[in-house]
């Protein structure tokens, strides 16, 4: 039997929340540093400070989210600012109670529901196709979003064709 194998890069698109993160930071960097050479020195260790927090909070907002599914288990990997990576999440599609579009009616009863834990690994437009899989993680419902592109949806679909809807 040959493995259902598919794979898939999906890039996160920049939200205002994210500009602001990563500008407002250079803006108070710019802003210590200038305080610290004409008022006082002190200012310079408040810009240095910034200056490693930003080291580590700007690549956090260019995502790129890697999706990988082997024979029914979808392994989702963040990289962030093309350099590093880091293992998100790995469920097993076989054992979701429901996958389907994000704006199916399929998923009426979970989008109603305000206690269900979300994961979204998307790229965050609307306009793009994305799904929502139906997991249980510590007896919980969550749910998890992802933007598959054709391949992987068919190749999803073959491995649990009765939860897998791609109206």
């Amino acid at each position: 039997m040959s493995d259902l194998y598919s794979e898939c890069l999906v890039k996160k698109e920049p939200t205002a929340k994210d500009a602001a993160v990563k500008y407002g930071l250079i803006v108070l960097i710019v802003l210590c540093a200038a305080a610290g050479l004409f008022l006082l020195p002190i200012f310079l260790i408040g810009a240095v400070a910034l200056g490693i927090a930003a080291y580590f909070i700007i690549p956090g907002t260019d995502l790129e989210y890697e999706y990988l599914f082997v024979n029914g288990e979808l392994d989702i990997d963040k990289i962030m600012a093309k350099s590093k990576r880091k293992k998100a999440k790995t469920v097993d599609l076989t054992e979701a109670d429901l996958i389907a579009p994000l704006d199916s009616h399929r998923l009426d009863y979970y989008n109603g529901n305000s206690q269900i834990k979300v994961y979204d690994y998307s790229s965050g437009n609307s306009g793009h196709k994305r799904f929502a899989a139906i997991i249980r993680e510590e007896g919980q419902a969550c749910k998890l979003i992802f933007e598959p592109d054709e391949i992987m949806a068919n190749a999803i679909k073959k491995s649990a064709p009765g939860k897998v809807f791609l109206d």
